[in-house]
């Protein structure tokens, strides 16, 4: 396949996710969510945290890329909603009201933001579907997005449950700390499939101009 055809594979991708309709791309945010639930089972508990290592954040920011604005962000939301409602795809196998109300609440909540956040660039703004930017937002989305309101969460879930309010030091070591360097690898790769498969600069104008000929 040459450059020229994978241009255009690339672009036909893109516009047939955003010409779909709503039963369609409600479709294809059922089954993100189902991605997101399938990566939360990737688990590795750590011992000093209820926090554990999964590999669910790649599907979330990926959501976006994906799905575009709006529908990334509701892929998360039906993960979140099904998920509280009992369907064990919460990281190891957990569903409910619990969890949401539990030390990893705050994290599905930023999931939501994240994938809003990251599909909205990904649609709007075509030099944000390049590696560098992409990655850029990914970080910011990633520690920031889904980050504060874990760490908001988990420290409330301290004070309720074990009657103190937490260092900022000791939340950060429950709650950040052991997660960046996987954070990053999957922020990487998350860019890296972005840039690979979605349009960029005006490509999509000429290859438009060609089909209506």
């Amino acid at each position: 396949m040459n450059l020229e055809s994978y241009y255009r594979k690339r672009y036909m991708l893109f516009k047939w996710r955003s010409s779909q309709s709503f039963v369609n791309k409600s479709i294809m945010a059922f089954f993100m969510a189902c991605l997101t639930g399938l990566m939360a089972q990737i688990v590795i508990p750590l011992p000093w945290t209820p926090v554990p290592v999964t590999a669910q954040t790649f599907a979330v920011l990926i959501s976006g890329v994906l799905l575009g604005r709006y529908w990334g962000g509701l892929s998360q939301l039906i993960y979140v909603i099904l998920g509280v409602a009992g369907i064990p795809w919460f990281a190891g196998m957990e569903g409910g009201y619990t969890v949401i109300l539990g030390a990893t609440g705050g994290y599905l909540v930023g999931f939501i933001i994240a994938a809003l956040f990251l599909g909205h660039f990904v649609d709007k703004y075509v030099r944000s579907r390049n590696f560098m930017p992409m990655f850029g937002l990914m970080l910011f989305a990633n520690f920031i997005l889904i980050y504060v309101p874990g760490l908001l969460a988990l420290s409330f879930w301290v004070y309720t449950t074990k009657g103190y309010t937490p260092s900022l030091w000791d939340l950060l070591v429950m709650g950040l700390l052991p997660f960046i360097i996987g954070d990053i690898i999957k922020i990487t790769g998350a860019s890296a499939l972005t840039k690979a498969i979605t349009p960029k600069e005006a490509y999509g104008e000429e290859v438009d101009a060609k089909i209506s000929d």
